[in-house]
């Protein structure tokens, strides 16, 4: 065994635990007629139809587990997915959209899914499945805000280094869709949401942009997010003055916590990172490692997260702080970047890169990050892999990898080296992962 076989067997034993069929199973309960979903329960007896919608990565995925356990119960079902990530469904319709970039397949999806819940009657009952990446794969801009315009404001936002928690605030104030208004298009109609969490924190309303949750945020926090990433002349002008009216209090804010609507409406998080940590720390432990827990919020500027990993695996071989060789430590969470180069990469692919400058020289260390959904920003790699001989491996090949991280070209220096992480799509989505191992190896 290698480091570098140790480090994928411990993401690959992350990966199962968040398998969207034994989530469900945990979730839902199917006795009789009496439906446990979370924490509500339903006579399906007294339920006229029972609907499915959803969007998110994982959905379709989640959709098809819901069919095995409630079959021919299932009346009608609508679920949009990211291009790849199909499952087959027999009750629930799939359809596929793009992501991280929305387009009009998408728009189409979210136009679908609101007629759907606005059939709804009080005597059918809602189920809505939620995973990352519904926000991009559902855009319903509001008028005169048009779908072009909300590519632009989803790029601009992602090129500045925004958080999807601080994106989405600005897209629940843009959206026919998100910030629970899918909830209210289906009322007066129960709702239960279940949902995979792919946010720190775990917040109902920041995952996808919270269709079904209450919007805890409002148009001035909205604005202010604009602010601080200095995009005021660079995003749409009607995105600017739609948040400028809301702040006025000339347009209706998203439903907040105390609106009666969601007296019906539970949203249930059946899946999140810890589940993804604590599968990784077992097995690095049955593998022998050392381990220690850095933290499962981790997030900030890839390549500065990625210099303090290179840190810390200097404190470990120097001195055995926080952690004696053989170590593994272990992250949860999701960094950003800020592109300044005309590569092609991602975050997990970013910190690798960062990683294997860092530990330049360093013997018996190695870094994999990636993400759980199997995608990493605009490319089919969900990560990457590194160690201390990376960069000079690079270079026997005419590789520069500072040229590499100044372009965030991390994509196609991986790609050269053959030290991209490929899963192909995962059907779960449950943040990244980010792993330190300090040799020598585990003695058996």
């Amino acid at each position: 065994m290698t480091l570098r076989d140790a480090a994928l067997a411990i993401f690959q034993a992350a990966l199962e635990s968040g398998h969207v069929r034994s989530l469900l199973q945990r979730a839902v309960c199917l006795d009789g007629s009496r439906l446990a979903a979370g924490s509500a329960a339903f006579d399906l007896a007294g339920i006229r139809r029972l609907l499915v919608l959803g969007a998110g990565k994982a959905s379709g995925a989640m959709a098809q587990s819901l069919e095995e356990m409630l079959g021919d119960r299932i009346a009608e079902g609508l679920v949009v997915v990211k291009d790849g990530y199909r499952a087959p469904t027999k009750r629930v319709r799939l359809l596929e959209a793009a992501h991280p970039i929305p387009d009009e397949r998408g728009a189409r999806a979210a136009r679908e899914l609101l007629a759907l819940a606005r059939n709804a009657r009080a005597d059918d009952l809602v189920v809505v499945l939620i995973s990352g990446g519904g926000s991009a794969l559902t855009p319903a801009p509001v008028p005169p805000i048009t779908l072009a315009e909300k590519r632009a404001l989803t790029e601009q936002f992602l090129a500045a280094g925004a958080t999807v928690s601080e994106l989405n605030v600005v897209r629940k104030h843009c959206s026919q869709f998100k910030g629970g208004q899918l909830a209210k298009a289906a009322a007066p109609a129960p709702v239960v949401s279940l949902i995979l969490s792919d946010v720190i924190g775990d917040a109902p309303d920041v995952v996808a942009s919270g269709p079904t949750a209450p919007d805890e945020t409002t148009f001035a926090d909205a604005l202010a997010v604009v602010e601080r990433f200095g995009l005021r002349d660079r995003i749409p002008t009607s995105v600017v003055r739609r948040l400028e009216q809301g702040a006025r209090g000339e347009i209706s804010e998203t439903p907040k916590p105390r609106d009666p609507l969601f007296d019906r409406v539970t949203n249930h998080i059946i899946g999140n990172n810890r589940m993804v940590v604590e599968a990784a720390e077992t097995r690095a432990r049955q593998l022998g490692f050392n381990t220690h827990l850095r933290t499962r919020a981790l997030q900030g500027e890839a390549q500065e997260v990625a210099r303090q990993f290179a840190d810390l695996a200097r404190g470990i071989r120097m001195n055995g702080k926080p952690v004696s060789p053989p170590a593994c430590v272990i992250a949860g969470g999701e960094t950003t970047v800020t592109v300044r180069g005309r590569g092609k990469g991602g975050r997990c692919q970013e910190f690798c890169l960062a990683g294997a400058l860092g530990l330049h020289g360093m013997p018996d260390v190695f870094v994999l990050a990636a993400g759980t959904d199997g995608s990493d920003g605009p490319t089919d790699a969900a990560g990457a892999t590194a160690d201390g001989e990376t960069v000079s491996r690079a270079a026997r090949r005419g590789l520069d990898a500072s040229a590499g991280l100044a372009e965030n070209d991390s994509f196609g220096f991986f790609s050269a080296l053959g030290d991209l992480v490929i899963t192909g799509p995962t059907n779960t989505n449950l943040l990244d992962l980010y792993l330190l191992l300090v040799g020598p190896l585990p003695q058996k």
